[in-house]
């Protein structure tokens, strides 16, 4: 492959536009550079045309894709079919996420995450663990009977594959969970996300100087936010956390969305989809830990109606925060930098000297017009319709 050079109206860096801008690729798969209108270019320039060339987006939580679901039976294989559907989707990287499961079904997703890391599957950054170590009133669509506290056998697990994954994120609730092993967990590298809980706000905030450093799909699965009764909520909106917020209008309401908006630092919110294994399918109907899903009006449910995910994706949710009227930067940062410097991936989410060539080109009403991984084209538009496994 040789060295390209892509040109586009406007292309966002990670943290600021440029206008009638253009970006060098390597033959490696690499950044050379980005130029400004008017610069000397290395090779004769591709024009894009309308529209956002920006880094490849970061999606931190994705329970699956391409019919398949992280489980039971997952392995590289099934991880790397994951990662195919979200880059067909804008994500370029993606952190696979295991909720609640059995102790063995754990130690088989971190196998095939360390499995996928040293095959160098395309678009696997680490895993995501959501759970089991929660609070079961606050489960959401978890299994209350696989939910437990933390033991040592647990954190043993967990501290080992931290520095053996590219990054390891882990949801749990700190009632269910010692500060000494938040702290040991960060020490080790894992990033500590605090979600599924009813917690007070000082226990949140206790977990967050031992070592948490995220809020998981913020407002959902915690308590509401009361006169004095802050909860999760009231830390997330007003401490250092960093939160991952769902922009699908399903999750949250708008107006709780332009709250969190105005509440957090510019850099303290990050965009997750939440993502099942439809993403990048038609199907209407997946089964999980022996339980149905249903796919209907843009919402993902159990049979009894709980959320079970979510129908959106990263270019969907940018849409969202736009009509929101959220600067187009930010809301980019929220799908790019940000949530790749949360897990580490400091040669992600940018378009800089070094940096993956990972670009996504979006159109000025936010839908997806080209992937591109590695400095490599993606196609996009296949849809799988069977249930793999």
């Amino acid at each position: 492959m040789a060295i390209q050079v892509l040109k586009a109206a406007h292309i966002f860096d990670g943290t600021r536009m440029h206008a009638n801008a253009a970006v060098s690729l390597s033959a490696q798969g690499r950044i050379l550079g980005l130029h400004a209108d008017g610069d000397a270019l290395p090779a004769p320039a591709q024009d894009l045309g309308a529209g956002i060339l920006a880094p490849g987006l970061v999606d931190v939580q994705v329970n699956g894709g391409a019919g398949v679901m992280v489980g039971a039976g997952t392995d590289a294989g099934q991880l790397a079919r994951i990662c195919g559907a979200h880059a067909r989707l804008g994500a370029c990287a993606i952190l696979p996420t295991l909720i609640t499961d059995t102790p063995d079904v754990t130690r088989q997703v971190i196998a095939a995450g360390l499995n996928a890391a040293r095959a160098g599957v395309a678009g696997f950054a680490g895993l995501h663990l959501e759970g089991p170590h929660l609070d079961p009133a606050r489960k959401g669509a978890h299994d209350a009977g696989l939910i437990r506290p933390m033991n040592k056998d647990d954190l043993a697990l967990l501290c080992d594959a931290a520095q053996a994954l590219p990054a390891l994120m882990i949801t749990l609730a700190p009632e269910a969970a010692t500060h000494a092993q938040i702290a040991a967990l960060a020490e080790a590298g894992a990033i500590v996300s605090l979600g599924h809980s009813g917690c007070d706000a000082a226990t949140a905030l206790a977990a967050h100087r031992a070592g948490a450093r995220s809020v998981t799909h913020l407002y959902n699965a915690m308590g509401a936010l009361q006169n004095r009764a802050p909860g999760l909520l009231g830390a997330a909106l007003t401490s250092p956390l960093v939160a991952g917020i769902i922009a699908d209008g399903v999750h949250v309401a708008p107006e709780c969305m332009a709250v969190a908006l105005q509440m957090k630092a510019p850099d303290g919110l990050y965009l997750v989809s939440d993502s099942m294994g439809f993403a990048g399918t038609d199907l209407r109907e997946i089964t999980l830990g022996g339980r149905r899903i249903l796919r209907a009006d843009g919402r993902l449910t159990l049979a009894d109606g709980t959320l079970a995910g979510a129908d959106i994706s990263l270019p969907q949710s940018l849409a969202c925060l736009a009509g929101l009227g959220v600067e187009a930067a930010r809301a980019l940062s929220m799908a790019t930098r940000i949530p790749a410097d949360l897990i580490g991936a400091t040669d992600r989410g940018r378009i800089t000297q070094g940096a993956r060539a990972d670009l996504v080109l979006l159109s000025p009403d936010w839908s997806l017009r080209a992937v591109w991984q590695a400095g490599e084209r993606v196609a996009l538009g296949e849809d799988v319709r069977e249930v793999a496994g």
